[in-house]
């Protein structure tokens, strides 16, 4: 189990500063994640790899000269916000455009892909790969549905070994895009890890068990095996690989392969020599030319016991950019010269004695855009916005563990954990912007912008896309009749569909997203006040949270463990409809006047 931390919720920061401290050599930490300590490339691509904490080395242990330029970092198991991704690619931006590369997880494709749409928009041109490696996630015909493991590595080197060449966007994306095609892993656990502040393991393994075909965020495997010896772990990583060759590789014989045997944890280093031992010898049978095996801990899941194999079946072209040096903090191959040649960027702190206190101050706080107009009526109405955002954040409290533990039913347990920060960030962000004498739509936009960022992950984009949609909804001017609140939560469902691509019935929050809103939409179109309206929607919401239980999860983690959800609610779904119950209550005490 995780021992050693502080605040949990602080956990990932703390993380990141001591990293940047300890590797000030390599790395600068810049606002949402770390650089680069030598700072942007003039007329270079620029590679930004990123995910959530608990994988370390990836992704900040990765950044350096001939691998990423810069990581943008979330909390633990969740991706981080759009705003930490833009600001990481800004920071490292050196004119010819960015590579944003990760782990094919549903909120590391939201936030990516808004960071993406943000950064083109604001003239830096942007371009998104989502590494699809895990071969136990989807069948072979649906590998854009597949995980990102221990492979992210591989694209991670191919495309910034490319962006070192200096080649154009579009040939350092191809380059991304064709090593994640030829990159297979599969692995194995035999416990399951602990998050900061747990008191139990997201799952665990039968004694004498092995489980089989595991994610690296505490998702349980897809089956369990007898325990077996180091020689048959590794009889069993080498044929599932070389059961699935990827196209243009007709057979295994005469190929060359770059290879990861990958510790998820608390495998030791010797275990994972032990195992290689075995797998060399397999594929020197099989008539595969290993090239430059990496063995290791590459990306890790806290203290999981597992491990997992990666082969990446080289072209010539693959096989330069595997081989081509690169000088990282965790990941090291051939010789790049003196790092000292590389000019310092600004603010660089070369030597461990120069570290400041507080290593991982940003070089320059973010731009805040100065608070638009608003009445007397809608400041008296943001203070009320923020009295609710309390409540939430005070249900999100009191729930927190139960929805940490029906979310790793089939997903990786981090949910509770997830929303608290988000309410939280939230709460803190809608707190200030009253202070400032904002109107309640700004609170809502503000709020929303604080829960995206802390949460990061699905939940928290699509938390932040609902309080932004209510906030333009009920705007700084004047106090919103019911219908406009109804119309809000309307526009909040549909933005929601749109981005998370989920509809009803794949037992999602979705599910009880719309029938909130159809509910409260016809209550108020009736007459109703908003009160009763909402008393009236919050009852459809819980009816619907509580059927998800009898459905399979078709979108997101939860998705390759379908059959152990049965039974159990999405917790998405179920947190929802806990937050708008909740909200009634506050509203039926204290009913906001409109």
């Amino acid at each position: 189990m995780t021992r050693l931390y502080n605040d949990p919720a602080a956990f990932a920061q703390e993380a990141v500063e001591g990293f940047a401290a300890a590797h000030a050599r390599w790395v600068r930490t810049v606002p949402g994640g770390v650089a680069r300590r030598s700072g942007p490339v003039p007329g270079q691509v620029a590679v930004v790899v990123g995910g959530g904490s608990g994988h370390y080395p990836a992704f900040g242990g990765l950044v350096g000269r001939g691998l990423a330029h810069g990581a943008a970092i979330g909390e633990v198991f969740a991706s981080p916000s759009a705003h930490r991704i833009r600001q990481v690619a800004q920071a490292v931006d050196g004119g010819a455009g960015v590579l944003l590369t990760f782990g094919n997880y549903a909120g590391d494709v939201l936030h990516f892909g808004q960071a993406a749409e943000a950064l083109t928009a604001a003239g830096v041109p942007a371009r998104t790969v989502a590494v699809t490696d895990d071969v136990s996630s989807a069948a072979p015909e649906e590998t854009h549905r597949r995980r990102g493991v221990a492979g992210d590595l591989v694209v991670f080197k191919a495309a910034a070994a490319a962006a070192e060449t200096g080649a154009s966007l579009d040939e350092v994306v191809r380059v991304a895009e064709l090593a994640n095609s030829r990159t297979r892993s599969f692995g194995v656990a035999f416990s399951g890890c602990t998050l900061p502040g747990a008191d139990a393991p997201l799952f665990t393994v039968p004694e004498g068990r092995m489980a089989v075909g595991l994610g690296i965020h505490g998702e349980p495997g897809i089956g369990e095996e007898a325990l077996p010896s180091a020689d048959q772990v590794a009889e069993r990583l080498v044929d599932r690989l070389l059961a699935e060759l990827p196209d243009g590789v007709d057979r295994a014989a005469g190929q060359r392969a770059g290879l990861v045997l990958n510790g998820l944890g608390a495998v030791t280093y010797e275990e994972l020599f032990v195992v290689y031992r075995r797998v060399s010898r397999l594929l020197a049978e099989a008539g595969v030319d290993i090239v430059d095996p990496e063995v290791g801990e590459l990306c890790t899941s806290f203290d999981m016991a597992g491990l997992s194999l990666t082969l990446v079946w080289l072209t010539d072209e693959l096989e330069r950019l595997w081989t081509a040096p690169a000088d990282a903090p965790a990941f090291r191959k051939g010789a790049l010269g003196d790092p000292d040649d590389v000019p310092d960027a600004p603010g660089l702190v070369r030597d461990q004695a120069d570290v400041p206190e507080q290593a991982d101050v940003p070089d320059q706080a973010p731009a805040v855009p100065p608070l638009p107009h608003a009445t007397a009526d809608s400041r008296e109405l943001a203070a009320e916005v923020v009295a609710i955002l309390d409540t939430v954040l005070a249900t999100v409290d009191t729930h927190a563990e139960e929805l940490g533990r029906i979310d790793a039913v089939a997903g990786d347990g981090d949910h509770g954990i997830g929303m608290r920060h988000g309410a939280t960030g939230a709460c803190e962000a809608a707190r200030d912007a009253l202070g400032q004498g904002a109107g309640a739509g700004t609170v809502l936009d503000r709020a929303a912008d604080g829960w995206a960022d802390r949460a990061g992950g699905t939940s928290g984009a699509l938390w932040g896309v609902i309080l932004r949609s209510l906030g333009t909804a009920i705007g700084d001017t004047a106090r919103p009749r019911p219908a406009d609140v109804a119309a809000g939560v309307t526009g909040a469902t549909a933005a929601v569909m749109r981005l998370g691509k989920a509809e009803v019935g794949d037992k999602t929050m979705v599910d009880v997203l719309v029938p909130f809103a159809e509910s409260l939409r016809t209550a108020t179109a009736a007459g109703h006040s908003l009160a009763d309206s909402w008393d009236t929607a919050a009852t459809a919401a819980r009816r619907a949270a509580d059927a998800t239980a009898r459905l399979l999860p078709r979108t997101g983690r939860a998705r390759p463990h379908a059959e152990k959800s049965l039974g159990t609610p999405d917790a998405g779904a179920h947190s929802l409809a806990l937050i708008v119950r909740a909200v009634h209550a506050r509203l039926a005490e204290r009913p906001v006047r409109t």
